[in-house]
Formats: structure tokens, C-alpha cells, sequence
């Protein structure tokens, strides 16, 4: 016995390597997958289909009408190129085609069927005491008709659910054109505030190099020591690093506009410099006006009643399944048969009258389960709602503050700036330490920085407001009140608002 279990046991082993040797499928030659845990999967040829390489030639990305502005972008032209290029839109706007044509398709239930066959059948029949054993051959067409006179409103539940499936899609593709505008003006806010930067920070490495040439002028003099000019040659070496971060930092932000633009981050473009000063505005309109607006104009927001009355409309197809219907249906052919005995034409009408008696309780519970469905699809756009009215609220204060910070800024760069000459004149003169220059001089850059960042800020929070509203417009406008004073003196267009 112990023999025969042995032998059993032996078996089912060889059985089981048998089974785990070949339980993985070959797929084109190869492992269908990696032997190991810590072995890479090695592909087969033509696994994958090859994706095209980058180029940066401008003719293969850019439209014909702004190739010959590719080295002098505007705002516009970048709002413009993004929405010709993200694939974002693209996407959306395939899913609101997709969704008309479900509507067209459900509308179709409307209209009766029709259907044509053509048969061929070689038949052998037995011998009876009417006839005897024979061989005929029955070829012809036919044409069906099938139509629903009366469902008790399924169909017109169905088209109802596609008519707001329609809506929400379109909705949502007019709130993926608002989120890439701004994706757009926020990459383009942010590298130009970078280059705002990179050129103050020149300004800076400036400033220090002749704050190194004084304390190295004064040292050959006996009038500093030489802890004087190691002090001023380590904040000319701190001036400098921030200035290769700072161009590192330009880099990434060209790469995140690149991107925004739907365009190979190693693409020649250039940005359009802008003429004087960036204006800063303050709003006339209130907070409770812009969250009414939003209510109003968020294409989300619709997106999601839409979707909560598509969800109400699935409940009136659900409960058209427990009701009665009523089909007419017909049937007319043409049979040729050889030998021609059976031959000749033939029809069929029917009327018939469907009336669900009892499934086990699965349309009452599937009617229940559309219903809570479509309590949890509204649920959730009352929540959109909320979401709606806390984005504004937060964004909008955001812009007062980025408001506020912008005169808080320019304030602080006049101030250190008089610092920094009183502390320059006041060390030329041997009556003030390098510790007190430098220290000015670093206050004035902080200044500078402090104020590029301010104003760009302000105009990325005015955009993020405008989309929070659901108003901002595919050329980047923002059809906001301001008032007439700007808090610089210089005029410059306005990017981001009319």
C-alpha cells in the first residue's frame, strides 16, 4: 500500500512540473511572462508600435499662421496654440461628438425595423403514404418589420438619458477649454516671472561685483581689511548660484509651457517681451456677484445636473421593463423552390401585446436601484456646487491678497532700495562696515524678487478666478470690472484682462 502511494504521490509531482512548465503561454516566440519576480519582461518584435521621434522642427507642431510668430509669442497666441494642441480638448471634444451620436442612435428607437435575408437550403424528405422519398432545393428572399407601438416610457426614458448625456459631455468639454486656458496662462505667467527674476538677479551678481571691486579698491588702500573682501567675494558667489538656479528654474518653466502648449519641450520659441511695468487693477465687483456668476456659468456644474438628470432618466427606462408593451411585427418572403411545388409568396402580421407578470422581484429592485443611483448622481452635483461656491470664495480673496501684496511689494523694493544706497555711499565713504552693505544689498534683491513674483502672482490668481467663475474666455479674458488706477505708474497691456 505504502508502494502504491508513493508511486501516486510521484505522479501527481511530475504531473504538477508538467502543468507549471507550461501554464505561462508563448506570445510570438517569447514568455507570455517573466520567469522570476526580479526578471524584466523581455518584449517580442513589434510588441509595441513604434512612437514617432521628437523633431524640433517647427512645421511639424505649429500651425501655418503662427509658424512666422514662433520666435515672439503673445499670451493670445499661447492660449491659442494650447487649444490646438492639448490633447485634453481633442478628447473631450471626440466624447461630446460620441455623445451626440448616441442621441442620434437613440432617437432611433422611434422608428420600426426592417431586415432582409436570403436563404438557401438543399432539404431531403422521407417517404409518407402521401408522397415518396425526394430531394428539393428552397431559395428566396424575405423582409421582417418589427416595431414597439407602445413601452410606457422606455424609449423615450432612454432619450431623454442620451439628450443629457449630451449636455454633460459638452459641458465638460467647455470646462476642459477653460482648464487649459489657464493651465496655459499659469505656464506662461510662470515663466515670465522666472525670466523677471533671472534678469534681477543680474542686477544683483551687478551690485555685488562692484560691491567687491570697493572692498577690494579699500583693502589696497589699507582703508578695509581682508575680511572685507572675502565677505563681499562669498555674497558675489551666493549671487551667482542663485543665478544658475534661477536658470535652471527657467528651464523647467519653458518645459511646463511646452507642455501646456501641447508642443516637444525642445521646441525654438520665444515669448513676446512685454512694454513696461506689469498693471495691476483692483476689482470693483464683489464676492457674492462672482459666486452667483459661477453658479450660473460653471460648465462643470451643469456637467453634473446634467449627469444627475441622465440618472433620472435610466429610472424611467428601469420601470418601462416591469410594463406592459405593445409590438407589431410582420413578416413577407418569396419561396422558389425545384422541383416548384412548394414555390410561391408568403406573409405574416402580428400583434402582440407583452405584459410582465412576475420575475422574481428583479424589476422592482433594479427600478430601486436606478432611483438610488440617481439620488447619489444629484448628491454628488450638489457637492460640485459647494466645491463651486468654496473655489470662488478662496480664490477671490486669494486676488485681494495677491492685490494687497503687490503695493505691500513695490513699497518694500523703494525702501531697500534707498537702504542700499545709503548703505553703498556710507561704506565709500569709511564710515560704514561691508556687514551693512551686504546686508542691504541682499535685502534689495529679496525686494526685487518679492515684486516680479507679486505681480505675476496677481495675474495668476485673477485667471484662477475667472475659471473658478466660469468665465474665462478661449482668448484668456477675464470679463471682470476694475478700476481705472493701476498701482504702477507706467502703462503696459493687460494680458489677462479686456
Amino acid at each position: 500500500m505504502s508502494h502504491t502511494n508513493r508511486l501516486l504521490q510521484a505522479t501527481f509531482a511530475g504531473v504538477a512540473l508538467t502543468m507549471a512548465g507550461c501554464g505561462t503561454p508563448r506570445v510570438n516566440g517569447v514568455a507570455g511572462a517573466p520567469p522570476l519576480p526580479s526578471v524584466p519582461w523581455t518584449p517580442p518584435a513589434h510588441a509595441v508600435k513604434a512612437e514617432p521621434l521628437l523633431t524640433p522642427a517647427v512645421t511639424d507642431v505649429v500651425p501655418p499662421d503662427l509658424q512666422q510668430r514662433i520666435q515672439q509669442l503673445s499670451l493670445a497666441d499661447v492660449v491659442d496654440l494650447a487649444l490646438r494642441n492639448n490633447p485634453s480638448t481633442r478628447a473631450s471634444w471626440y466624447q461630446a461628438r460620441a455623445a451626440a451620436d448616441l442621441l442620434g442612435s437613440a432617437r432611433g428607437q422611434y422608428y420600426p425595423t426592417f431586415n432582409g435575408l436570403a436563404t438557401l437550403s438543399r432539404i431531403k424528405s422521407p417517404a409518407t403514404n402521401a408522397r415518396p422519398a425526394g430531394i428539393r432545393t428552397e431559395y428566396g428572399p424575405s423582409i421582417s418589420l418589427n416595431y414597439l407601438l407602445l413601452d410606457f416610457g422606455g424609449r423615450s426614458g432612454s432619450v431623454e438619458r442620451a439628450r443629457q448625456n449630451l449636455f454633460a459631455a459638452n459641458f465638460s468639454h467647455n470646462a476642459t477649454i477653460q482648464n487649459t486656458v489657464l493651465q496655459a496662462q499659469a505656464a506662461y505667467f510662470n515663466y515670465m516671472a522666472t525670466a523677471a527674476l533671472l534678469a534681477a538677479e543680474r542686477s544683483a551678481i551687478a551690485e555685488a561685483q562692484a560691491n567687491l571691486n570697493a572692498a577690494q579698491g579699500r583693502n589696497r588702500v589699507g582703508l578695509a581689511t581682508i575680511a572685507d573682501v572675502l565677505q563681499a567675494r562669498t555674497a558675489l558667489s551666493q549671487e551667482q548660484l542663485n543665478l544658475e538656479t534661477i536658470q535652471g528654474n527657467l528651464q523647467a518653466a519653458r518645459g511646463g509651457l511646452a507642455a501646456a502648449l501641447g508642443l516637444p519641450a525642445n521646441l525654438p520659441f520665444e515669448l513676446e517681451p512685454l512694454a513696461g511695468a506689469v498693471p495691476v487693477r483692483a476689482m470693483t465687483e464683489s464676492v457674492d456677484s462672482i459666486i452667483n456668476d459661477a453658479l450660473r456659468n460653471r460648465p462643470d456644474l451643469a456637467a453634473a445636473r446634467a449627469q444627475a438628470a441622465a440618472a433620472y432618466s435610466q429610472v424611467r427606462v428601469t420601470r418601462a421593463a416591469e410594463l406592459p408593451s405593445l409590438n407589431l411585427s410582420g413578416n413577407g418572403a418569396r419561396t422558389y423552390t425545384s422541383p416548384s411545388t412548394f414555390a410561391g409568396p408568403s406573409y405574416m402580421v402580428s400583434l402582440g401585446l407583452s405584459i410582465p407578470i412576475f420575475n422574481g422581484f428583479s424589476h422592482q429592485y433594479d427600478v430601486a436601484a436606478a432611483r438610488a443611483q440617481a439620488d447619489a448622481t444629484s448628491a454628488l452635483a450638489d457637492q460640485t456646487r459647494q466645491n463651486v461656491v468654496t473655489q470662488v470664495f478662496v480664490s477671490y480673496y486669494a486676488l485681494q491678497t495677491a492685490q494687497q501684496r503687490v503695493a505691500t511689494a513695490d513699497d518694500l523694493l523703494a525702501s531697500a532700495e534707498q537702504s542700499a544706497q545709503v548703505a553703498a555711499g556710507r561704506y565709500r565713504e569709511g564710515v560704514g562696515s561691508i556687514i551693512d552693505l551686504l546686508t542691504a544689498q541682499s535685502a534689495l534683491a529679496s525686494a526685487r524678487a518679492q515684486q516680479v513674483q507679486s505681480r505675476w502672482q496677481w495675474y495668476t490668481s485673477l485667471a484662477q478666478l475667472a475659471r473658478d467663475a466660469g468665465v474665462l474666455g478661449v482668448r484668456g479674458e477675464t470679463p471682470f470690472p476694475f478700476s481705472a488706477d493701476s498701482t504702477v505708474s507706467r502703462s503696459a497691456p493687460t494680458p489677462a484682462t479686456k
